[in-house]
């Protein structure tokens, strides 16, 4: 049995990351927190440099998901994921995850987890190579609806250039309107990584077939230009992975 389990945990967010940690501390002191990662590509890396015993993966993370960076690690890791969507969560879990909890992690529930894990630890883990392909993503809408003050449009999705958050709208930018929802930037992000757009940036998400080029200034900062557009957006360092082969 594994006296000191070496640990990653891999998410998006920054405050989520540092409470699971704290707890963590908390509840299995015995554990070694080996690595933390801010998105797919980087817990990939981290997970082969590292070997985890155990992984708390974010179900949906830029570059790559949870269940894809946990289709990887064949029988070599244990895996716990951290989703705030129920329905892929229980179904994880019922392809052999070793635990799951919600967002945001409560400590009872993390707490059982923890001692799932403790029991379960010392026996080789679940291959879970098979699982990115039975929980695909519901398939993208088509078209959006979004309002220029009083009327509401339906724009369909290949008409859209990017979308930038704006206080407690999302902004749609095409060629010949800008309109707003609801929708935050990050939902839209995850409902629409099939439909060929990225974020970028933590206020904007682009359609990939508009990306002309990616260029860096003289201060070391990614910025896309746009096909026949005049806009310029910002890519942030969390993100740039998307474009490493420049």
């Amino acid at each position: 049995m594994t006296i000191r389990p070496r640990v990653l945990i891999a998410d998006d967010e920054p405050l989520l990351r540092g409470a699971l940690r704290e707890q963590l501390e908390q509840l299995w002191p015995e554990a070694e927190l080996v690595g933390e990662a801010a998105d797919g590509y980087e817990a990939l890396r981290l997970a082969r440099e590292l070997a985890p015993d155990l992984a708390f993966l974010d179900i949906r993370m830029p570059g790559l998901s949870g269940l894809e960076v946990a289709r990887t690690f064949g029988g070599r890791t244990h895996v716990v994921f951290v989703t705030a969507y129920d329905e892929h969560a229980v179904e994880a879990f019922d392809q052999g995850a070793l635990d799951y909890v919600l967002k945001p992690v409560e400590p009872v529930r993390l707490a059982r987890t923890v001692a799932r894990v403790r029991e379960r630890i010392a026996h080789p883990p679940p291959d879970l190579a098979q699982l990115a392909q039975r929980l695909q993503p519901a398939a993208a809408p088509s078209w959006i609806q979004a309002s220029v003050g009083q009327t509401i449009h339906f724009i369909d999705l290949h008409d859209i250039v990017y979308f930038s958050a704006e206080a407690k709208y999302t902004r749609v930018v095409t060629d010949r309107l800008e309109a707003h929802i609801r929708t935050p930037l990050k939902e839209l992000a995850d409902m629409l990584g099939e439909a060929g757009f990225w974020q970028v940036h933590r206020g904007y998400v682009v359609a990939v077939r508009r990306i002309a080029a990616a260029m860096r200034d003289a201060d070391g900062a990614m910025w896309l230009t746009l096909r026949d557009h005049p806009a310029r957006l910002p890519v942030s360092q969390r993100f740039q992975a998307r474009f490493r082969g420049m």
